[in-house]
C-alpha cells in the first residue's frame, strides 16, 4: 500500500497450513515463524537485508521510500505511538476477538465478550481522535496503512463500523487508494481451500510451543 514507492519486489508465497514457515529458510529471514516478512535485495550499502514484524517493515519502507513517513521529529512521533498502537492494540486484540468468535473449538462467553468489548474500546479511542483530523497521526501515514486491514474485517470481531462513523468515514477513504484497492483485491485461492477445522492444520496454526 506504499503507492508510486517503485520498489521491486517478488512475491514468495508461505502455506502456513503445511508448516512452511517453520523451514529453516524461511526461519532465517523471520525467527518468531510469522508473516510477513520480507528482503530487500538493495538494502543498506546495496547489500541485502531482511525484515520481520508488520511494524518495523513499514517504517523500513517508509524511510527507504521517503513516504508516508515523515522526517520531522514531532510528525514521526504521532506516526510512530499510532503505528504501535496498532501493534501493542489494535491487531492482537482484534486477532483474539476473530479466534475466539471463529476457530475456537468451543464458544467461551468470557473469552468472547473480552475481546469484543475490547475491539470496541480501541474503535471508540479511533473514532474519537478522528474527529478533528482526517487520518490517524494528521496526514496519510504507515500508521494507516497498518491499521486499515484490521478495520476491514470488523465484522468478524463483532464490530459494527455504524457505531463509529469517524472511523466509517476514515476507512472508506483509505478503501478508495489505488494501491489499496489494488491490495484489498488480492486473492489467494489456495487460502481459501484450507480447512481451519482440520486436526492437522490446527495444529500447525494454533497448537506450537516452544521449539
Amino acid at each position: 500500500m506504499l503507492e508510486e514507492c517503485a520498489l521491486p519486489y517478488v512475491v514468495r508465497p508461505v502455506d502456513i497450513s503445511k508448516g512452511e514457515q517453520f523451514k529453516p529458510d524461511f526461519l532465517a529471514i523471520s525467527p518468531n515463524n510469522r508473516i510477513p516478512a520480507i528482503v530487500d535485495p538493495n538494502g543498506p550499502g546495496g547489500r541485502p537485508i531482511s525484515v520481520f514484524e508488520s511494524g518495523a517493515i513499514l517504517q523500513y519502507l517508509g524511510r527507504k521510500a521517503g513516504r508516508f513517513y515523515p522526517r520531522d521529529e514531532r510528525a514521526r512521533v504521532r506516526v510512530e505511538q499510532w503505528l504501535f498502537w496498532q501493534m501493542a492494540g489494535l491487531g492482537p486484540m482484534a486477532g483474539q476477538a476473530i479466534h475466539f468468535r471463529r476457530y475456537a473449538p468451543a464458544p467461551i462467553d468470557y473469552a468472547i465478550g473480552r475481546y469484543i468489548d475490547e475491539v470496541n474500546r480501541l474503535y471508540g479511542i479511533m473514532n474519537n481522535e478522528l474527529a478533528d483530523r482526517e487520518f490517524l497521526a494528521g496526514r496519510y501515514s504507515i500508521a494507516d496503512i497498518a491499521c486499515v486491514g484490521w478495520v476491514r474485517l470488523a465484522e468478524r470481531q463483532g464490530q459494527d463500523l455504524a457505531d463509529f462513523p469517524r472511523v466509517k468515514r476514515w476507512f472508506e477513504t483509505i478503501r478508495s487508494r489505488p494501491a489499496v484497492k489494488r491490495a484489498f483485491a488480492i486473492r489467494v485461492p489456495a487460502a481459501s481451500a484450507v480447512d481451519p477445522q482440520d486436526p492437522r492444520v490446527r495444529a500447525i496454526l494454533f497448537g506450537q510451543r516452544a521449539r
